[in-house]
């Protein structure tokens, strides 16, 4: 199970940057289709599937609604919602914003066996269940999203010597 203190590396992701990543992904996918729609993998699939879908044309968007960590630290895993109307996967995209030690990942697949899983970020430990993705980051980096931090002012670096 990972917990805060297995984190050693923080690795911040702007909007911009997570934008341009979930085009890079909407890339590699085009050229797998034609896909009938994508699940979304909440809360953190949300903002790439809907680029993701937007560069693809597709309009038929579900969710999968999984919950597993509670700030940094993955507890158990509890599945809150299953995408309806996907069937067994056949012919869906579903995005999620990273695999990390892939417990959410195999639910997902357990859910959707033969859905295309596509994610913008992999760790080592989940990155077998993907079949798509862009970034590969190590097990021990905490991928800090857009949507999880804001811009503060920091001192520079001649004051904080001062002090």
């Amino acid at each position: 199970m990972a917990t805060a203190a297995t984190f050693n590396k923080m690795f911040p992701v702007s909007w911009t940057e997570l934008h341009r990543d979930a085009k890079a992904l909407a890339w590699r996918l085009v050229e797998k289709g034609p896909w009938t729609g994508i699940v979304a993998v909440t809360r953190g699939g949300l903002v790439p599937a809907a680029i993701v879908a937007r560069e693809l044309e597709l309009r038929l968007i579900d969710t999968v609604c999984i919950t597993s960590y509670d700030d940094r630290s993955q507890g158990k895993l509890t599945v809150m919602k299953k995408a309806t109307g996907s069937g067994d996967g056949t012919g869906w995209l579903i995005i999620d914003d990273l695999v990390d030690t892939g417990r959410t990942g195999q639910a997902v697949r357990d859910l959707l066996p033969k859905a295309h899983f596509a994610t913008i970020y992999a760790k080592p430990a989940g990155r077998p269940l993907v079949d798509t993705y862009i970034t590969e980051v190590s097990q021990d980096t905490w991928i800090l999203f857009p949507w999880d931090i804001e811009p503060q002012f920091i001192q520079p670096i001649a004051k904080m010597a001062q002090g």
